[in-house]
């Protein structure tokens, strides 16, 4: 059976970065739709156009069948899923994606039509979307899986992002912003075996990149994680005992940003802390405020050539 024309190892995605970092809760059957959605689309659509989603696709990408029953209900609860998104200079924006699905009879397929109201977040991309492998996303079975596998190709350039653990299980519907809704996997070890342990496991054996993850403490309490993408945590250091360890180690984590060994070596020598000031203020620049930046590592070295320190 011919796939639609999607070249199963190679077919890429664009997601907005607004989806990227939306709070909803998707189950993973709802996400594979959604993804396979964006693996259709193209520029030229017509505005009213509904698309064909095939079962059997998914299951040739996948090698998992899905149930019936479970595909009928992951539709019908689709129509009426919430997704919010903080708008820059607006505030939140509330709205559901879709507006129609229509089943084929005895074709294993159904149709399913783009809210007009969501249009932009799947054809206005401009500079503010995410790069995703189709077969990667679709390949992992957990749903947090294929929520932080999204998350961390936002941030691959970057070699990773620092987020509260607050915010994040806001973004996967783990906790109520407003406290209405008992928080799950309040237990830091809990979160850890199963949303980022599984996600882990799931991404470095399914996908087109490596995560790993570090929780941060502040006190006696987990406050915030660095999420590692591209790369993981160096787990062996080969030691040259003719240099400090310390320097060595902030070395690898720079390195672990994306940045070149030789500009690395200049940065850890004496701006180690600097540079991890640095770091944390774009993301939070980016995350909170909707800076752009289209080559982070690229700022990051003009931030230090400007500073003196990378020197050609």
């Amino acid at each position: 059976m011919d796939l639609q024309q999607i070249d199963l190892n190679n077919k890429k995605i664009m997601q907005h970065n607004a989806l990227t970092t939306a709070r909803y809760d998707f189950t993973a059957c709802q996400l594979d739709i959604m993804f396979m959605l964006l693996g259709s689309l193209s520029e030229k659509d017509d505005p009213l156009k509904t698309y064909n989603i095939r079962v059997q696709d998914i299951e040739l990408l996948t090698g998992r069948r899905w149930n019936y029953n479970q595909l009928k209900e992951s539709t019908e609860n689709l129509l009426s899923r919430v997704y919010q998104v903080n708008i820059e200079k607006l505030g939140l924006k509330q709205f559901v994606l879709f507006t129609e699905v229509q089943y084929r009879n005895g074709e294993g397929s159904f149709d399913i039509e783009i809210a007009p109201k969501a249009r932009q977040f799947f054809f206005d991309l401009k500079n503010n979307f995410t790069v995703l492998q189709l077969k990667s996303i679709l390949s992992c079975k957990s749903k947090f899986a294929k929520r932080l596998y999204a998350l961390a190709c936002q941030w691959r350039r970057a070699g990773g992002i620092v987020y509260d653990i607050a915010d994040l299980k806001i973004m996967l519907n783990l906790k109520d912003p407003k406290g209405k809704e008992p928080e799950q996997y309040t237990k830091i070890s809990m979160f850890k075996k199963f949303v980022l342990d599984v996600a882990k496991k799931q991404i470095n054996e399914h996908t087109d990149i490596t995560f790993d993850y570090k929780l941060i403490k502040r006190g006696r309490k987990f406050e915030k994680i660095r999420i590692f993408a591209g790369s993981s945590i160096p787990e062996q250091l080969q030691i040259d005992f003719n240099e400090d360890l310390e320097y060595q180690r902030n070395i690898k984590q720079i390195e672990a940003y994306g940045l070149d060994k030789k500009y690395a070596e200049m940065i850890a020598k004496e701006n180690y802390n600097e540079f991890v000031k640095v770091v944390e203020d774009l993301n939070k620049q980016i995350s909170e405020k909707g800076k752009k930046i289209e080559n982070s590592v690229a700022y990051l070295i003009g931030v230090f050539k400007n500073k003196g320190v990378i020197k050609e």
